[in-house]
Formats: C-alpha cells, sequence, structure tokens
C-alpha cells in the first residue's frame, strides 16, 4: 500500500467565514472572493479529504484496508478515523451550541431516525450518533464563549444589566446560587418568545454604553451591542453576561466539553475534534433551536477563567495539549534542519503551519508547504520530518 500521501482538502464555505484569513495564513488562492471558513482534513462524509494524486476518497481507502490505515487498536474501538481536524477562520460570530455526551447522542439519533426525521432536515437535532468534544488552537488572536461563568459574575452582570423582566428569576439565583437555580435562570433566558423576548432585549440594550462599572463588564456589554448588530433580535445578547468570555493569543489551546455552552466569535486557529457534526443551539443563528432538548444536554456548573485554557506539555520539538477524551491527540511540531523521528501510533494527519517540512517514511517522502497536509498511515510504522517549519500533528 501507499504509506504517505498529500491530502486534497474541502474549503467549507460558512456565511460567517473570513474571505481573507486562509488566504493570506497559507497562501491559498480565493480568487472568487469566498468566505472561507473552515478547511476539513478527515473523513467526514460532509467534507471528505481526498487522496491528491488521484481524488480517492480518504473514507474508501480506509474502509478498504482499515488496520493498515488505522491500526488494529483504532480500527477495532471506532472502526473509522475518530477524529476530524479544521483551520477554522470567523469573521463573524458561530451560533452558542452545546454538544451532547456520547450515549445521548446515539440515544437522539436512534429517535430521530425511528421518527423518520431526514438527516437534512432544519428541525433535526442529531446527525450522527457521536458526540463532539473538541480542543481549539489559536493562530491569531481568538476570541470565544466558553461555559458558564461564576455565579457571583453572572448576578452581577445581570445587575448592571438592569432587565426587570427577569428581576423574578435573577432575585431567585441570587437566593440560591447553585446548578439547579441556574438552569432554571437559562431555561426561561431561553424560553423568552415575541413580545416578552424584545421587552427583555430593549431593557438590556437600554443605555448599554454607559452599563458596565469594571472593565470586565464593560467587555461583557461591549458584546452584546457587537451581538446587536449582526442578530438584533437573538436571544443569544444576553449569553456574554453568562458565559466566560476569552481572547486565546496565538500558540494558545483550550479544551470545550460536552454538555458546555460555546461560541467561537472571531480569529483564526486549529481545531481538533471527534468525528461528528451533532450541534444543538443555543443563540445567534436563525436555525433551529430546540430549547427542551438544549437544556437536558447542558451541564449546568460554572467553569472558573483561570482554568479555561490548557496547559501545553512540551518535549524537545514536539508540544502536546493533552485531552480527556481518547477520540484524538494534538501535538505542535517544531521542525529543524535535524531530522526527527516519531512512530506512528494510528492514522495520522500532519499539517504544514509554516514554513516547508518534508516528511519521510522508508519508501517515500512528501515536501509540504505552508497550509498542505498529509495523510500518513498506521502501516507507515515511523515517519521522519525535517525543514524549517511548523506541523500540527493529529492522531489518536
Amino acid at each position: 500500500m501507499t504509506h504517505l500521501f498529500k491530502l486534497d482538502n474541502v474549503i467549507q464555505d460558512y456565511i460567517w467565514g473570513s474571505k481573507t484569513s486562509i488566504a493570506s495564513l497559507f497562501e491559498i488562492e480565493n480568487t472568487e472572493n469566498a468566505h472561507q471558513a473552515e478547511i476539513w482534513m478527515g473523513a467526514h462524509p460532509n467534507g471528505c479529504s481526498k487522496r491528491d494524486n488521484d481524488k480517492a476518497l480518504l473514507s474508501e481507502l480506509i474502509k478498504a484496508q482499515p488496520e493498515a490505515f488505522l491500526g488494529q487498536r483504532t480500527t477495532e474501538q471506532y472502526g473509522e478515523l475518530p477524529y476530524l481536524l479544521k483551520v477554522l477562520a470567523a469573521a463573524k460570530p458561530l451560533s452558542i451550541q452545546v454538544h451532547p455526551e456520547k450515549s445521548r447522542a446515539a440515544a437522539g439519533f436512534e429517535n430521530e431516525n425511528q421518527a423518520g426525521i431526514p438527516v437534512t432536515a432544519g428541525n433535526r437535532n442529531y446527525k450522527d450518533p457521536n458526540h463532539k468534544p473538541e480542543l481549539v488552537y489559536a493562530l491569531t488572536p481568538y476570541l470565544a464563549m466558553n461555559g458558564f461563568r461564576v455565579f457571583e459574575e453572572i448576578i452581577s452582570l445581570f445587575e448592571q444589566a438592569s432587565v426587570p423582566s427577569l428581576e423574578t428569576e435573577l432575585a431567585a439565583l441570587k437566593a440560591n446560587p447553585e446548578s439547579s437555580q441556574l438552569k432554571a435562570f437559562f431555561e426561561a433566558v431561553m424560553s423568552l418568545e415575541g413580545e416578552a423576548r424584545d421587552t427583555a432585549l430593549a431593557e438590556l440594550l437600554e443605555n448599554i454604553d454607559s452599563k458596565g462599572q469594571t472593565e470586565l463588564a464593560k467587555q461583557a456589554f461591549a458584546m452584546v451591542v457587537e451581538f446587536h448588530a449582526e442578530y438584533p433580535t437573538d436571544i443569544g445578547l444576553f449569553a456574554p453576561l453568562m458565559l466566560n468570555l476569552i481572547e486565546l493569543q496565538p500558540g494558545e489551546a483550550m479544551f470545550l466539553f460536552a454538555e458546555t455552552p460555546h461560541a467561537y466569535l472571531r480569529g483564526t486557529g486549529m481545531e481538533i475534534m471527534a468525528n461528528s457534526d451533532n450541534v444543538l443551539r443555543a443563540g445567534l443563528t436563525p436555525k433551529f433551536i430546540d430549547v427542551p432538548e438544549l437544556i437536558d444536554n447542558t451541564k449546568f456548573e460554572p467553569i472558573p477563567f483561570d482554568t479555561l485554557k490548557t496547559a501545553p506539555v512540551v518535549e524537545g520539538y514536539r508540544t502536546c495539549f493533552p485531552v480527556p477524551v481518547e477520540d484524538f491527540k494534538i501535538d505542535i511540531l517544531t521542525s529543524t534542519d535535524q531530522a526527527a523521528s516519531l512512530n506512528t501510533e494510528s492514522g495520522e494527519i500532519l499539517f504544514c503551519l509554516t514554513g516547508n517540512v518534508t516528511v519521510k517514511t522508508g519508501q517515500e517522502s512528501v515536501v509540504l508547504k505552508s497550509g498542505e497536509s498529509v495523510f500518513v498511515p498506521f502501516a507507515a510504522g515511523e515517519y521522519q520530518f525535517e525543514g524549517e517549519g511548523q506541523l500540527v500533528r493529529a492522531y489518536n
């Protein structure tokens, strides 16, 4: 079998995508001035990579020789490439969303199949039976929301926001700041509809430029104003008062747990996730929001801000970001003119971030420039890389 091959990857043109970032970072042409939102590297059916020389689908290559491509361990546990690697370039906010944990995803997928809801239907919650934990690694300053703020922050921000429509619910949270009351508060906000929603949003937006006594509050209200410009009647305008607002700097990373509300707001990063497309939306979108299903799949536990970033483990040329799942691992490899060697642990994807790097097995070599990627099957056993640059290594 071929032990090494370049990938021809799909670029998704979602409307929130940047028209310039991927082109400028990786010299990937954008002659049609399209929204280059995401480069997908993997075997997901919604954007499967191909072998560059003959355009064979990576999913079909794996299906024909699963143990050679993935190794026995991965084949037995997953039966497919268990991760999806992306470059994500956001010029506008993505929807606020929650990903279900694995057993709920499997049950929800089966239930919707039994109900005869087409997988492509607008009111479909579960596109597959898998969970979707993910990690993002910033290539540029990367703004996001991730997880509920601590109770004191949520209460303080809503007090400063002065929204009489939510006075009763806020008083209940203040009197009993714990998980079940946060659930009740969040559900009350998410369930606002029609005139009640419009009134609450009007109260939030009234004199908003003068709201906020602290730097943290001013940042939250500034984000509300930003969201309002894109989604003037969206319930997601309340999200910055409830969710942690964080800006990763290039080289920083964070993990996003299942059942945790989050949203990417702007910036470009590498994203690695389980091979799934399951999303339960919670705002900043015209798409379907199933509030009961969202509430049932959300964990109402605050995440302290100072625990959001994933601490790297640096071992020579290799920087690893540990994750609490088995579906994927991710390393940043710093390549030099002195060749380094790694053993394959599964089917691996290497994406060249910067420079020019040569990847070799015993039989073949591939030269990667910035923006290009290569698949290294498990059967290669070992590979080397050399040349000045940086690689992202995805494996499991």
